[in-house]
């Protein structure tokens, strides 16, 4: 069960924990790969767009400098399709793609949103996205792209990031003749895992799900089973989305689970939690060692993320 950090994280605490100084100080000797959570371009964040405003503006030092930047695309971008029968559908504009390609080095694609306007919208934005030259991961044209890494050479190490839905509707999966999401399968999940890090080479592979129940500070059972699945398979860190709310730390075989981010660009919301979410740094010294480090977004009431505290492991709760 998580329990709060105390005596017996200290020695945790000292290996992961790193001041601001000490993480620009470790990321100009290695390499920095930032995660944040559900980017969400419609609606208020859309509107701003429209109008020629920037929603990433606030943390553009931060995503910009780094290595490589991740987020997930929680909305579809294209003028095609209609929308499903669900409670929420989110059209982008076309204008968000530059904004993307400025800030962001890939966009997962395995979320619930994405298939929000049926199949067409969803192949033409896979076709928006490559012209833009923005890597997507998590969802292709069909089951075999939707299920490959994405994959990044940065000063001689194989960054890998794989993707995977795990929230309805399962309708949107990526079939072999049929586009769509990567789902949350755990044969799929080991096999993807084993085939980066044994057949492509891959150094240090972050898997990017998903999953859990939305508004739940503390990570599901299954959410649990999972991640740990990922580690003994062999990927070197877990980083989750979806709850709309952060969720607690796992720290499992040495390696980092941090199962929500929680939202990054996202309106609509109104409790302090859904409107508080986290861009985690993950940093890869030349020594071999990684730290990492989270740097609080707070999310005002058009859904525009401003930077926040820089939280250090004494902030979070860790299942033990």
């Amino acid at each position: 069960m998580p329990v709060f950090i105390h005596k017996l994280c200290c020695l945790w605490v000292l290996l992961w924990g790193l001041s601001f100084a000490q993480a620009a100080e470790r990321a100009a000797e290695g390499i920095e790969l930032v995660f944040v959570g559900d980017v969400m371009l419609a609606d208020t964040p859309g509107r701003l767009i429209r109008a020629g405003q920037d929603p990433f503006r606030y943390f553009a030092h931060e995503l910009r400098r780094a290595d490589l930047t991740i987020g997930n695309l929680e909305c579809v971008i294209s003028v095609k399709g209609r929308p499903i029968d669900k409670p929420y559908t989110f059209r982008a504009p076309k204008r968000a793609l530059p904004l993307l390609k400025k800030y962001i080095s890939a966009v997962s694609v395995a979320n619930n949103h994405t298939g929000d306007f049926g199949k067409a919208a969803f192949t033409d934005m896979l076709s928006s996205l490559s012209k833009h030259e923005i890597p997507y991961v998590g969802g292709g044209h069909h089951l075999r792209e939707a299920h490959q890494p994405f994959i990044r050479d940065i000063r001689g190490q194989r960054i890998g990031v794989l993707a995977y839905n795990g929230f309805f509707p399962r309708s949107f999966e990526a079939l072999e003749g049929s586009p769509g999401s990567a789902w949350l399968d755990d044969d799929f999940v080991m096999h993807d895992i084993r085939h980066a890090k044994q057949q492509l080479g891959v150094d240090f592979l972050i898997v990017y799900p998903h999953w859990g129940w939305e508004y739940q500070k503390l990570a599901s059972p299954r959410q649990r089973d999972m991640a740990r699945l990922m580690i003994d398979s062999g990927a070197d860190a877990v980083v989750g989305g979806h709850p709309h709310v952060t969720q607690d730390i796992e720290l499992y075989q040495g390696k980092p689970i941090i199962y929500s981010l929680g939202n990054f660009v996202f309106d609509g919301f109104h409790e302090e939690d859904t409107r508080s979410g986290w861009l985690l740094r993950i940093i890869l010294a030349r020594d071999g060692s990684v730290a990492w480090q989270v740097l609080e977004a707070k999310i005002d009431r058009l859904g525009v993320p401003r930077p926040g505290r820089i939280l250090d492991a004494s902030h979070f709760s860790v299942a033990r």
